[in-house]
């Protein structure tokens, strides 16, 4: 009943006529229109769902609840939610938290919080709490990135065996030919100074630790569960890329189902520049207000 509720609900929302300037439309990845019902039936029958938000769009926030809550509905706690936003250092304190053994004042005061978590991030987390299901903190801790982002994968070589145990497994394959790096590689030639080549060089490795280890933690806890979704900006997950080529390698023969979000000035067609982004295309206004303003994360 819950499940029909909602698709009535979102049903509604996405199909306003033109003059009521509807908030979104669906497509497929060749743009063919589609709609919350077929995106929800194709995630429906996958072991991971990746759905690649705008990080400060609220149609995508709004979206991940409600699908969340539709695959709970049919799932009950064979559902893992998994998120970027949340550092495998802080596994501990989302645990002791979703258990009831820490006060919230005390997880958020501890635990590294995106500018947006209260009005984007905790409604899942809460919703994992109320329904007793398993979140993943998936990425890895920030500091380890950023020093791959200036000294490359072989700085990882001086970390404790400990602080080796927040990330995936060392060495990490890299293909920087692959168009999620390359295309990263071309966007950061223009650094000026001395080490402008080393530090454009590394910049898509920390994403390359951030994609592995993100894979790693979604096949660690599939163990646990038959189906997992994971929230993480779109770059990580478009074109089949950057999270996936690494969870296809760790845990091969998956279901896999991606969801993305583009802005476009008009939203009755897909751009054309969306085309094989993801198996679904949450196409949004230009417009569309944001949930905070962006300080780079």
């Amino acid at each position: 009943m819950r499940t029909l509720f909602s698709l009535l609900i979102v049903s509604l929302t996405l199909n306003l006529s033109a003059q009521d300037k509807p908030a979104c439309r669906i497509f497929t990845g060749e743009g063919k229109k589609s709609d919350y019902g077929d995106m929800l039936k194709a995630a429906l029958k996958a072991d991971v769902v990746f759905f690649g938000e705008l990080h400060d769009n609220p149609i995508a926030h709004w979206l991940e609840l409600e699908i969340t809550r539709d695959l709970h509905s049919e799932k009950g706690k064979n559902l893992v939610l998994a998120a970027e936003m949340f550092e495998t250092d802080n596994q501990l304190l989302i645990d002791e938290y979703l258990g009831g053994i820490i006060k919230e004042s005390s997880f958020e005061s501890e635990v590294r919080l995106w500018t947006n978590y209260k009005t984007d991030y905790k409604p899942l987390l809460n919703f994992a709490k109320e329904n007793g299901l398993v979140f993943v903190a998936s990425n890895i801790p920030r500091r380890y990135a950023s020093i791959v982002a200036t000294g490359g994968f072989e700085a990882l070589e001086l970390l404790s065996p400990d602080a080796l145990t927040y990330m995936a497994p060392l060495p990490i394959e890299y293909d920087p030919e692959l168009p999620c790096y390359k295309d990263m590689l071309s966007m950061n030639s223009s650094i000026g100074g001395p080490m402008a080549h080393k530090v454009s060089e590394n910049l898509p490795k920390a994403q390359a630790i951030k994609d592995a280890t993100m894979a790693n933690s979604i096949a660690r806890y599939r163990e646990f569960s038959k189906s997992v979704i994971h929230y993480n900006g779109s770059y990580h997950s478009d074109r089949y890329l950057g999270i996936i080529w690494y969870l296809n390698k760790y845990n091969p023969g998956l279901k896999i189902t991606t969801i993305t979000t583009v802005l476009q000035d008009e939203i009755k067609r897909m751009d054309e520049k969306s085309r094989g982004l993801a198996d679904f295309v949450i196409v949004v206004p230009s417009t569309m207000t944001r949930t905070y303003r962006s300080t780079g994360q």
